[in-house]
């Protein structure tokens, strides 16, 4: 796309967390010190909050990177669960040997006694959830009695709450005020203001590797920070489109009028919430939601620029090439199946520009997919090796933070067999995992399917499954907790 244009290494621009792009202006460093002294001191419950695209999520991920070595993390990605769910969710992150089907008390015996276990050797625990004003008061509550786990000095398990806004809302309940009254830090993640924007922006152009002169004037910066109104998320969405619409009529100036085909094309909502603050969020920003096909901004200005001819028909499906499977791009959607890769890719800046914006944000031409995972696609005769030997090369370079859905396990290889053969009615068996484990004592095989960069993402494909992959009680992990899983057997074996 733009990238050798303005002489980038990288995207500038994702909205997937990567914490290489951390900005720390906008008091987002001073809120991560800060985070860090209060978990490092065992300060108990601490809650972050902000608007939707404020950069929660990347703290999130920026905490385990930056905290001690001795403190293990566990990270709660679907917080609508009940309170005996959350138990074993929590559990299972520690890998410890609890049945899913026992009693609370016995899992919370399981837990005091592996926490007191890690206290002893030095180490800590502390439990991040996100999306936490989606979760249950109950289970809210459960969070509380988690936190009374302690020593006579030391509390065993501190756990960090992010949400929006309306996390506050639901902890004013007198129901729940025990909880609120255990909070030790409150953390507000504000907007960006306008100068901060355009510190973010040429952050974020640098950190890609870009080297030349500021690219964004006080209008285009002015116009960012009114569509935007400060929320990082959104300020991202735009910058890429801008640099999109200036790269498809080949200037290295980003005008305003670009600003203004990126909003046009963007599809945020009509009002912020009534939760932010209204001397930081500029009430008279102009959203645009307009309801316009995605692309047609932008496509209008490649018109114009003479690289895309008038009437010209477009094919989708000839300009991406979805060779990578388990690709989330940043919209959260996953890419095509292998099956319906094309056959020819963008070439032209026009035919790269339509394609990145027109079909919805799927990324351009994918590396061709490995040996091992065009084999396990492939190959019916012993499918269950496939997968095994295609889960283990995904997992020698997936990114640890990001997530996968666990469906079930089981004992019996046979029975799995058949079971593989079955799914692919269901679901692309090629982004199907499987690796061997432990679980009560027992050589298991434990399924799972997907490769998400967010938790967001994980949630909606868990959504779409259907209901004959739901009885499991499917549930969220991170690739670091499965690659701990794994060392653990290993170890053990």
């Amino acid at each position: 796309m733009y990238y050798s244009h303005f002489g980038l290494s990288q995207a500038p621009f994702k909205i997937t967390p990567n914490t290489d792009f951390f900005f720390s202006g906008g008091n987002r460093g001073p809120i991560l010190e800060a985070l860090i002294y209060a978990i490092s001191h065992g300060e108990g419950i601490i809650k972050v909050t902000g608007e939707v695209g404020s950069g929660k999520t990347m703290l999130c991920h920026m905490l385990p990177t930056r905290l001690p070595a001795q403190i293990d993390t566990v990270y709660i990605a679907n917080p609508s669960v009940s309170p005996e769910e959350i138990l074993h969710a929590i559990a299972f992150e520690l890998q410890l040997a609890v049945d899913r089907g026992a009693a609370r008390l016995e899992v919370m015996q399981a837990l005091h006694d592996s926490l007191l276990g890690r206290y002893a050797e030095g180490r800590r625990v502390v439990v991040f959830v996100e999306e936490s004003q989606s979760m249950p008061l109950a289970t809210l509550e459960e969070i509380r009695l988690l936190s009374n786990l302690e020593t006579r000095n030391d509390k065993l398990l501190q756990i960090v709450l992010f949400g929006q806004p309306e996390l506050d809302d639901n902890l004013r309940q007198p129901n729940i005020r025990q909880l609120r009254e255990r909070i030790t830090h409150s953390f507000r993640l504000e907007p960006l203001a306008p100068g901060e924007i355009r510190e973010y922006l040429m952050f974020r152009m640098r950190a890609a590797g870009y080297r030349g002169p500021d690219l964004f004037s006080s209008a285009v910066v002015k116009s960012i920070a009114r569509a935007s109104l400060g929320l990082t998320r959104r300020v991202n969405l735009i910058a890429d489109k801008a640099l999109l619409a200036a790269f498809s009529e080949n200037t290295h100036t980003v005008k305003p009028k670009h600003v203004e085909a990126a909003v046009r094309d963007s599809e945020f909502s009509q009002q912020v919430s009534r939760r932010a603050e209204p001397g930081r969020l500029w009430r008279g920003a102009a959203l645009v939601a307009t309801g316009a096909v995605a692309g047609i901004a932008i496509y209008a200005l490649l018109q114009q620029a003479g690289q895309v001819p008038i009437g010209a028909e477009r094919a989708p499906d000839t300009r991406v090439a979805a060779a990578d499977p388990e690709f989330v791009n940043p919209r959260g959607t996953q890419a095509a199946p292998l099956s319906q890769a094309p056959q020819a890719i963008a070439t032209t800046p026009a035919d790269i520009a339509a394609s990145a914006l027109g079909d919805g944000g799927t990324r351009p031409a994918a590396p061709a997919a490995s040996a091992a995972i065009v084999e396990a696609a492939t190959a019916p005769a012993d499918l269950l090796e496939a997968r095994l030997a295609a889960t283990h090369e995904w997992l020698a370079t997936e990114n640890h933070a990001n997530f996968s859905i666990q469906l079930l396990g089981t004992n019996d290889p046979e029975q799995l067999r058949n079971l593989l053969n079955s799914m692919g009615k269901f679901v692309e068996i090629n982004k199907v995992f499987v690796y061997r484990t432990v679980a009560k004592q027992q050589p298991s095989l434990t399924v799972l399917y997907g490769s998400f960069s967010s938790p967001r993402a994980a949630r909606e494909a868990l959504d779409k499954l259907p209901a004959s992959l739901k009885t499991s009680q499917p549930l969220l992990r991170t690739v670091q907790g499965i690659r701990a899983e794994i060392r653990q057997h290993q170890t053990s074996s």
